[in-house]
């Protein structure tokens, strides 16, 4: 492709109005989410529950606003005074749970409906992440680390209040901490924020913003895809497992039991050979 039509397509990316279909996109698969962890229950759940479990369904929306405000010090309930977007969210959680046969639901699931939607959603979280990483930077225009974690947050916000989402739903999960085990969207999110922060505060990015803004999108959408096509869930794994074995004690830790264990044998036959 000619280097000029590929940047001008990655101008073209970066100035995409994210509502109402992105918004749409992503609300619907943050209401499948929900519906998905509540599980074979979801149906009676939500006929019992409903005002639970539309909270619910509106914290994992939402959520990478809330949590952003909260530590950034402004109103943790900003992000439901867009009232275009709210109601969006509502009919879209009305739709997945409340529908006639269910019809909503199994639209949603549909593989192409969901291929594409998950497609959008991963545009609009790049989008979140990159407003994350500006705004921080204009109230903390030298702190990185904050930048990079109002990125983080926005780019996947749902992952962090799950145990309050969970418990409003009246279900306490003390370990689903996403600090314990986080989900690739939340590695993927870390990563985006610091291309962010290094092309807008550091001069070790080069190429034109657009492109950095393009590049992260297709690297989001294509593991999204991959994840759902080919059952790649976390391409971040090998070189997790590879960093933990050179920096945080891991060959140290086998090569002890190792040698723990050359010890116990040697042990075990002067115990023998003394019997």
């Amino acid at each position: 492709m000619d280097p000029e039509a590929f940047l001008d397509m990655a101008n073209q990316v970066i100035k995409i109005k994210m509502f109402p279909y992105f918004d749409i996109a992503h609300s619907l698969l943050c209401a499948l989410s929900v519906r998905e962890d509540l599980g074979a229950g979801a149906q009676a759940f939500s006929r019992k529950h409903p005002l639970a479990c539309w909270l619910s369904t509106m914290l994992v929306i939402f959520a990478g606003g809330m949590v952003a405000n909260g530590l950034l010090g402004e109103p943790i309930l900003a992000p439901l005074k867009n009232t275009p977007q709210l109601l969006v969210g509502t009919v879209v959680w009305y739709i997945v749970f409340y529908t006639p046969f269910d019809i909503g639901y199994k639209v949603g699931k549909f593989l192409p409906i969901k291929i594409v939607a998950s497609a959008m959603k991963e545009i609009y979280r790049a989008k979140k992440i990159h407003d994350g990483v500006t705004h921080a930077a204009k109230l903390y225009p030298n702190a990185f680390i904050i930048m990079i974690i109002i990125g983080t947050l926005k780019g996947n916000g749902a992952g962090f209040t799950k145990l309050i989402e969970r418990l409003i739903r009246g279900a306490w999960t003390p370990t689903a901490m996403e600090f314990m085990q986080p989900s690739f969207y939340t590695k993927a999110s870390l990563v985006a924020s610091i291309i962010f922060v290094l092309d807008k505060k550091t001069d070790l990015i080069s190429a034109p913003h657009a492109l950095v803004y393009f590049g992260i999108v297709i690297f989001l959408v294509y593991f999204k895809l991959s994840s759902i096509l080919l059952g790649i869930h976390d391409p971040f794994i090998p070189f997790e497992n590879l960093f933990c074995a050179l920096f945080l004690g891991g060959i140290w830790d086998s090569l002890a039991k190792l040698l723990g264990r050359g010890q116990a044998k040697e042990e075990t036959k002067d115990a023998k050979k003394a019997n």
